[in-house]
């Protein structure tokens, strides 16, 4: 839907702000607190910070590395240049051959990944905490003897450019999100360019300049390393002063400070900016804002959330409840040097745009005006507190945590400090900051419409200013070594003794389970509910039912409005979620311990006896199909309700969850309640319970919150037969002339989850498209440079599954990833699994499912997941073991007997005329359909007669 799509561009658009902790502050919820960040820190002769951060109850350790170095360092006509390099940096060393990286990590169970900011890039890995020594051996390569090759650099900027295109060019609200904003946030600061960069200036870019920015930039006095996990303090010193003590500070250094500061903006102006591909239009406003550690920081937290957090917000109720806009938000984005805050709007296509500006308008002046109430103050404190407990319930949160505080202020102590701050806000300081950073004639006034790309439209007028360039790179460049010349990395060492959670299980007395787990000491927990009744229950008529009855529960009970459910929950910290699988529904619950019981109670109102106003039905309905004009422009979505249809046909499972605009409109209040009143059966209701709450009260909380409710229906009876029968093949391709970029999928039918044959296909998905290690992302990225990233997967369901590798890649290439997508479903099952890489792809899978494990959320919806398909919840401590069973032989057998490409369907959605006629040499009888008015009900699409 078009709100997760925006959810989406807000993170993206606003660095992390950090959260924080302290005491709860009289007008906090009573208790609502955040433990510190414990942490201990040194620096090393040459300049290297050190954060250590244990934690003796996981099994994994992060390794992170922060580099002082960002986006806002870009060198002169190199926009997106600390991004290019983040890419290039991991890749070799004078010890590690290409890509190397990725098997250290992913081959023992962990994984791996780097992100760039304006103020800092970042390269982390969580492993196994027996792997620390490995890790830091693989940071000082990566620090002292990278390899800045051309082969490295070729690769990689064809990665970036393709991650720029499924970013930016493909979404519909891309370019907006990554371009129209910063260049009319910022006038002098660096931060104004696009930190992805733009097609022509990575294109502009030489290996000579990035070897350059490395000797500029990199080194261990622009670094700080942050070990969170459990090892020994002793050990990490030593290991440590081994790896890093000896590496020199950068030669020819270069300051790393931007002295530039935004001027005063005392003259409003606005724009309409165009592009391809927009289905709804955007009416907003941008301000300049204070930097990272500003005595303002704290207030503009607290106002933004006031203004947008949640749907007790006030944009949401002038904007959003009234059905003049489809989404709003507005958010606080802030680096060291400076910020602004963006406030928008996603106007309904029937309004009026310059009516929703208005009303825009006049919250943000209200809220200049006018005192905040001590309510809503208290709400927002809860809600960012919540957020900073979520964040800390692993140790590689707290690490982000804190290290994201650090490198905008300098201060290891700042995410603790800004909480501190968040509490003292007064009603007082968010006028004042409201009064400072919003006034009227600072302001910038923006639209977003659809038309041709024109990047003149949306041109600020303050000219561009001119950057540093960096001096030329010095010396020779590093190659790597011989093989019989490398040093090798180093041994695991010993693995900690870590006691897995004890699982307790309980019948309530009206037959309801419940599973309760400490997975953690943080006070917080999470509480799902799964109950019958997923998508595949739905009529293709009214598809959708499921998703609606789930999503619009909370939108009025037969004690609660909407608007008093969403501020409970708010002034309470607790973040509430639902949807409808295809075999179930599932309802989550996320709170501070202190206020569990207290949110419990609304979960369990709202489970109980969800009404679904009419009122609210009319608006939900009419934003969902505005979300769906949203998702119909973006091919990665288009592609992925094309691959349902087309690989379940007209059975259940074929369905579209979210609807279809028709679907959508035929569906009643009556609809939704005979739904929940059928399928929301106690009898079938399963309880999950973790995170930092004892087993004993989360039983007793769930008995106390469901165990007394009854119905009168009987016991619904299952959806039989819902995956159907087996599609022909089919070769689909969705026309989409105005498509940034293509989405390919290839599918294969695959099996339920208790077929005997799950861990052997699970273990030869994996080595076919299980991340970065996986062939797909080998094939297609690795050696191609043809995307961003290339993946399959297969769900977890009650009756046959699909199998499904996607990629997304420019227009012209589409062909070319099928082929290869193709080509790979045939080795899979041709060419004889090695124990050794089975072995590894074991470790792989073993160890993302324990890092899931450890935070509540994810515990819930692994347990949730298979008391779904009525496997015991013990199961979750058997997976490792599960896939040791496995043969080379059943996994060759299960991809052979599977994964055939002559029984895999391919879908495209793209620009059909880039890539037609080459596709037709690889399957002639290719169906070629117009995305514009696409009928997603039938399999024929609409078009048969």
């Amino acid at each position: 839907m078009l709100k997760s799509a925006l959810a989406v561009g807000a993170a993206a658009l606003a660095f992390a702000t950090p959260a924080f902790a302290q005491d709860a502050a009289p007008d906090l919820e009573p208790g609502l607190s955040a433990p510190e960040i414990e942490f201990t820190q040194w620096t090393l002769d040459n300049g290297l910070r050190v954060i250590a951060i244990p934690d003796d109850g996981t099994a994994t350790v992060t390794t992170s590395l922060w580099y002082e170095v960002g986006s806002k360092h870009d060198p002169e006509g190199r926009s997106g240049f600390a991004h290019l390099f983040e890419h290039i940096l991991s890749r070799k060393t004078e010890n590690m051959p290409y890509n190397m990286i990725y098997g250290l990590t992913a081959d023992v169970g962990g994984t791996r990944n780097a992100s760039t900011g304006a103020d800092r890039t970042n390269y982390y890995e969580t492993v196994p905490a027996e792997y620390l020594e490995t890790m830091l051996w693989t940071h000082r390569e990566r620090m002292f003897k990278p390899v800045i090759d051309q082969e490295v650099f070729d690769s990689e900027r064809g990665v970036v450019k393709e991650e720029l295109r499924q970013r930016v060019l493909a979404p519909p609200y891309g370019r907006f999100q990554r371009f129209v904003i910063a260049e009319n946030a910022y006038d002098v600061l660096p931060q104004r360019r696009p930190g992805i960069g733009s097609i022509e200036e990575l294109d502009s870019a030489t290996l000579d300049d990035a070897r350059a920015f490395h000797q500029a930039f990199y080194g261990p006095d622009t670094a700080t390393l942050i070990v969170a996990g459990n090892f020994d303090m002793a050990n990490l010193r030593a290991l440590v002063d081994e790896y890093f003590g000896d590496i020199p500070r950068r030669a020819d250094p270069v300051d790393l400070t931007i002295t530039a500061r935004e001027p005063e903006r005392t003259e409003p102006r606005s724009f309409v900016a165009t592009a391809p591909n927009v289905p709804l239009p955007v009416a907003g406003s941008i301000w300049k804002a204070p930097g990272s550690g500003s005595a303002d920081s704290a207030a503009l937290d607290v106002l933004t959330a006031i203004m947008a957090r949640g749907q007790s917000s006030r944009l949401y109720d002038a904007l959003v409840r009234t059905g003049k806009a489809v989404d709003s938000a507005m958010f606080y984005s802030e680096s060291e040097e400076g910020g602004y805050v963006a406030s928008f709007a996603v106007t309904n296509p029937t309004a009026d745009a310059d009516e929703v500006d208005a009303l825009l308008k006049a919250e943000l002046e209200k809220i200049r005006t006018q005192p905040v109430s001590a309510a809503e103050l208290a709400e927002a404190k809860s809600e960012l507190f919540a957020d900073s407990l979520r964040r800390r319930e692993t140790a590689r949160g707290r690490a982000f945590e804190l290290g994201e505080a650090l490198v905008s202020t300098g201060n290891p102590r700042a995410a603790d400090d800004r909480l501190a701050a968040i509490a003292a806000v007064t009603p007082e300081d968010v006028q004042r900051a409201a009064a400072k950073w919003l006034a009227s004639n600072a302001r910038v006034d923006m639209r977003y419409v659809a038309g041709e790309e024109n990047p003149e439209a949306y041109a600020n007028p303050v000219p561009m200013p001119t950057f540093r360039s960096l001096p030329a790179a010095t010396g020779e460049p590093l190659s790597v070594l011989p093989e019989g010349e490398r040093q090798q990395p180093p041994a695991a060492g010993a693995r900690p003794t870590v006691v897995a959670p004890e699982i307790v299980e309980q019948t309530l007395t009206n037959g309801i389970d419940v599973v309760a787990a400490q997975t953690g000491e943080v006070p917080i927990a999470t509480m799902t509910v799964l109950v019958p009744g997923g998508a595949s229950t739905d009529t293709r008529a009214k598809a959708g039912v499921a998703q609606f009855a789930a999503s619009l529960a909370d939108q009025g009970t037969a004690n609660m409005s909407a608007q008093e459910i969403a501020a409970r929950l708010e002034s309470l910290g607790a973040s509430f979620g639902a949807t409808a699988g295809r075999d179930g529904t599932f309802f989550s619950l996320t709170a501070p311990v202190v206020n569990f019981e207290a949110a419990g109670e609304v979960l369990a109102d709202i489970v109980r006896s969800a009404q679904y106003p009419q009122a609210e039905l009319d608006r939900e309905r009419k934003r969902a199909i505005d979300g769906l004009l949203v998702e119909m422009k973006d091919p990665g979505e288009l592609a992925g309700k094309v691959a349902t249809l087309v690989m379940y046909g007209d059975a259940p499972y074929g369905s579209q969850p979210g609807g279809t605009a028709d679907s959508l409109a035929a569906i009643t209040r009556e609809d939704l309640l005979a739904h929940r009143q059928t399928w929301w059966h106690p009898s079938e209701t399963k309880i999950i319970v973790s995170g930092g709450i004892a087993p004993a009260q989360a039983t007793a909380l769930a008995n106390t919150l469901f165990g007394d409710w009854q119905v009168d229906a009987p016991a619904p009876t299952p959806v039989a037969d819902p995956a159907g029968t087996a599609q022909p093949v089919r070769t689909v391709v969705i026309d989409m002339p105005e498509a940034g970029q293509a989405a390919v999928v290839a599918a294969v039918r695959a099996i339920p989850r208790d077929d005997e044959r799950y861990y052997a296909l699970d273990l030869a998905n994996a080595v076919l498209g299980g991340g970065s290690s996986g062939r797909l992302f080998e094939e297609i990225r690795t050696k191609r440079s043809l995307s961003y990233g290339a993946y399959s997967g297969f769900g977890d369901r009650a009756d046959d599954s699909v199998l499904a590798a996607s990629a997304q890649t420019k227009n012209e290439s589409a062909d070319e990833v099928a082929q290869i997508f193709l080509d790979e479903f045939a080795r899979l099952g041709s060419e004889p699994f090695a124990q050794e890489l089975l072995d590894k792809r074991r470790l792989y899978l073993g160890g993302n499912y324990a890092r899931s494990l450890e935070s509540s959320s994810g515990f819930n919806s692994i347990v949730a997941g298979l008391m779904q398909q009525g496997i015991e919840p013990a199961e979750a401590a058997r997976y490792a073991a599960r896939l040791a069973e496995v043969t080379p032989e059943e996994a060759s057998a299960a991809a052979r007997e599977l994964v055939d490409p002559a029984n895999a369907t391919i879908v495209i959605v793209g620009n059909a005329a880039e890539f037609i006629d080459d596709l037709r040499a690889i399957r002639p009888d290719v169906e070629v359909i117009s995305a514009e008015g696409l009928d997603l009900s039938a399999a024929d699409f609409g078009l048969e007669e």
